[in-house]
């Protein structure tokens, strides 16, 4: 799970065709973001997000866990301006990370803890090997959540076992998060990486603009009545309906094939 790249670059970013992997490389902080990690997974993300060619993002951190939350050393000196100083980038970069129509999947091992499992929590799919362990543990810090959680939490578990992860700080187990709907798959730490890669393909092999279109009416279900929803609903089903990948999905049908998408 750990790749040799140069330790120095806080975020790499690698390219496997239509498959893109953002790795978190501070292992030696277990890849707690501080200013120049946010700042580059956002140049990272201005980039990705301008790539039609993207099909599907990883998110995976390098060394002995996903994330250990945000640099302290960061917010100690001067918490307000640290606060801001860390916040801007990555919050920019956590929008454009969710509004790209390639699906994100997140790779995640030993821990995901404060911002690290605020952002897992914006993923679309996450596996996880077997002796993760998580901890929003903001509230252990005297502070509120950031990264999202507080919109992610309880629109995955109810806002009443929201509050109780957030509020009271305990650790959970891989098996907890399965059990919460926090994470899809829960794998053997050598099964880990495979499973990643074969999700990947699949979803890489897919069609990429409907992939968009459904993420983009899920995530604002929560904020619209039905009569909205079904208009966002037929205005994006029309959408679809001009795509290349429509009309390859209808032929495919009609000639007992399977489609071949393009992500056009």
């Amino acid at each position: 799970m750990s790749p040799s790249q140069n330790t120095q670059t806080p975020v790499l970013l690698q390219r496997d065709g239509a498959i893109a992997t953002l790795t978190f490389n501070r292992p030696q902080a277990l890849n707690a973001i501080d200013v120049p990690m946010a700042r580059a997974f956002l140049d990272a993300m201005r980039e990705l997000a301008k790539d039609p060619t993207l099909r599907a993002l990883v998110l995976r951190g390098s060394g002995r866990a996903f994330m250990a939350g945000g640099d302290l050393a960061t917010l100690r000196g001067n918490p307000v301006q640290g606060a801001a100083d860390l916040l801007v980038p990555l919050n920019e970069a956590l929008e454009l990370m969710t509004s790209i129509d390639a699906p994100v999947i997140a790779q995640i091992h030993g821990l995901a803890t404060g911002a690290g499992l605020s952002l897992m929590l914006q993923a679309d799919f996450v596996l996880v090997a077997q002796d993760t362990r998580f901890n929003l543990a903001y509230i252990n810090l005297g502070a509120s959540c950031d990264a999202g959680a507080s919109w992610a939490l309880p629109r995955l578990v109810g806002v009443r076992r929201a509050l109780q992860i957030a509020m009271l700080g305990e650790t959970l187990t891989s098996a907890d998060a399965e059990r919460l709907g926090l994470v899809n798959r829960v794998l053997a730490a050598d099964q880990l990486e495979a499973e990643v890669n074969a999700l990947a393909k699949r979803l890489a092999a897919g069609p990429t603009l409907a992939y968009g279109a459904m993420k983009r009416l899920m995530r604002a279900s929560f904020d619209h009545d039905f009569a909205t929803q079904l208009a966002m609903e037929t205005a994006a089903f029309k959408s679809c309906a001009q795509t290349q990948d429509f009309r390859t999905g209808i032929e495919a049908f009609y000639g007992k094939t399977t489609p071949a998408f393009k992500g056009l």
